[in-house]
């Protein structure tokens, strides 16, 4: 017997795929199991008239070994890097820069802080970073204090690496509202966030090996 405090947030979703369903390719060769809903950065598969719901869980490619949960959310979480507003964020030129990538960051986020200490150690890359404030009651004014410091550049990477905060008043005019608002439309919910040139989307931290394949592989295309 099903409890009712599984039945409420199962309906609920059952409204989101009456209000939100279209046709769609098949998945996994089934035409009976067909995604449509993106929320949260979660896939939700439901059948091709709306009325069964895979509520919790990854699609398994048994004999390919392949999460087709996995390889659609990073699909569906791509974006064309050309479209992003690079006018909004901080930009560094490391050596000769050929390589790019996007980065969003908050001043209180540890696991920003340890991926920019990496960042800074790559070569030919331009670093595009988008200063969020979210985390804590002080995010935004250590964020707007930086990109109000003569060298922006600089003053984010002495507040990331060493917490260094610059001592003007912060009253410049700068993008923390309009990121605030990019990060909004695409569904950045949580810092760090990486975009490599080929729109792909790295949620949280990665190992330096891991993220220099990654990296190496996005500019190849």
């Amino acid at each position: 017997m099903i409890s009712s405090v599984l039945l409420r947030p199962v309906a609920a979703l059952a409204m989101l795929v009456a209000l939100l369903f279209h046709p769609s390719p098949s998945v996994a060769q089934s035409a009976e199991a067909r995604e449509r809903i993106r929320s949260a950065n979660e896939l939700l598969y439901v059948d091709e008239r709306g009325q069964y719901l895979f509520y919790s869980g990854d699609l398994i490619d048994m004999k390919s070994q392949r999460n087709l949960t996995r390889e659609r959310v990073e699909e569906l979480l791509t974006i064309d890097f050309r479209e992003l507003p690079l006018e909004l964020a901080v930009t560094q030129k490391i050596g000769a820069g050929r390589r790019v990538l996007a980065v969003f960051e908050d001043p209180n986020c540890s696991y920003c802080r340890k991926l920019r200490a990496d960042l800074l150690r790559l070569d030919d890359v331009t670093l595009y970073t988008f200063p969020m404030a979210f985390l804590a009651p002080d995010s935004e004014t250590k964020a707007a204090r930086a990109l109000c410091a003569a060298d922006p550049v600089r003053a984010w990477n002495d507040l990331m690496l060493q917490n260094r905060v610059p001592a003007n008043d912060g009253k410049c005019q700068t993008s923390i509202a309009k990121v605030a608002e990019l990060a909004r439309r695409l569904g950045i919910t949580g810092t760090p966030v990486v975009f490599f040139a080929n729109g792909r989307r790295l949620q949280g931290y990665a190992p330096p090996d891991s993220f220099e394949r990654m990296l190496a592989e996005a500019s190849r295309r």
